[in-house]
């Protein structure tokens, strides 16, 4: 803009339109009214806006997060892998974006978040329905965590069927056993509603592909997604260990949960356990 020219000129000579009378605008299609009035907070805490946010804004994320993910997971089972990969791809990306995420939580002290924490009463991001399908859809299958949802039949409706598919990785299986890999019978039939075991069977399966990336190319950038996949999921997991042991220390949660305690014993679930098994056998 030259020293001359006016904001307004600017705006007037690019034709933008100003009158939206008659037509959709920005916050009409995002509906932003009712997303930038859905912060309540129940403390006159000046750091509940930043809480409130943090938690509602990853729900958003994790709605995405589930998009993609059951994307992936119809078409893996119908052997398009190229769209799957893209889908994978996103969301480890977004797994890095709540990763960081974690990283303007912390900027609460432990003095804020307390003066905060008796609003919250008993609920708690465990009780997160849509972090529970994501556990699910990832094959991290717990009867136990439905029943946090059982007091609505629609939320629950939602997190049952998760649990009851086939996972990701109960996916990933069945399409090397269509590929003609020899995967255990037992691992392309079974109740899936069971937390997936080990095989050495499968790991088997999967050094094949390992072994031979030009024969199995799909299969092995399958593998990777997945290897990408889990190893932000870790991270994700890792962050929200630390931020809490940082802002709470080792109290219990308010979902009733021992903390940080709880936290780290998830950080040994292991969700792809032959996919990175395979890295030292090969």
């Amino acid at each position: 803009m030259s020293q001359t020219e006016r904001p307004e000129d600017i705006v007037r000579e690019e034709k933008a339109q100003l009158d939206f009378a008659r037509d959709m605008t920005y916050g009409d299609y995002l509906h932003l009214d009712a997303l930038l009035g859905a912060q309540h907070p129940l403390s006159p805490e000046h750091n509940e806006m930043l809480f409130i946010i943090q938690h509602q804004t990853s729900e958003l994320w994790m709605k995405l997060m589930l998009h993609e993910l059951r994307g992936a997971i119809a078409n893996v089972a119908a052997d398009r892998l190229q769209p799957a990969f893209k889908m994978l791809a996103r969301v480890s990306k977004i797994m890095e974006q709540l990763v960081h995420a974690w990283d303007v939580l912390a900027t609460m002290t432990p003095p804020e978040y307390s003066a905060l924490r008796p609003y919250l009463a008993r609920s708690s991001g465990f009780q997160s329905y849509q972090y529970r399908q994501i556990e699910f859809l990832l094959g991290n299958k717990n009867a136990a965590m439905l029943k946090p949802h059982g007091h609505r039949a629609d939320l629950l409706a939602q997190v049952q069927s998760a649990y009851e598919a086939p996972s990701l990785y109960d996916e990933a299986l069945r399409l090397l056993a269509r590929q003609g890999l020899d995967v255990p019978a037992d691992h392309l039939q079974r109740d899936w509603t069971q937390p997936y075991q080990p095989s050495e069977g499968v790991e088997a399966a999967w050094l094949a592909v390992y072994r031979q990336p030009d024969r199995y190319w799909d299969l092995y950038q399958l593998g990777e997604k997945l290897t990408d996949l889990e190893d932000a999921f870790r991270l994700w997991r890792f962050r929200h260990v630390t931020t809490v042991e940082r802002v709470i220390g080792f109290k219990r949660g308010t979902g009733g949960t021992s903390g940080v305690a709880y936290l780290r014993r998830m950080l040994e679930v292991v969700l792809f356990p032959e996919i990175w098994k395979l890295r030292t056998d090969l």
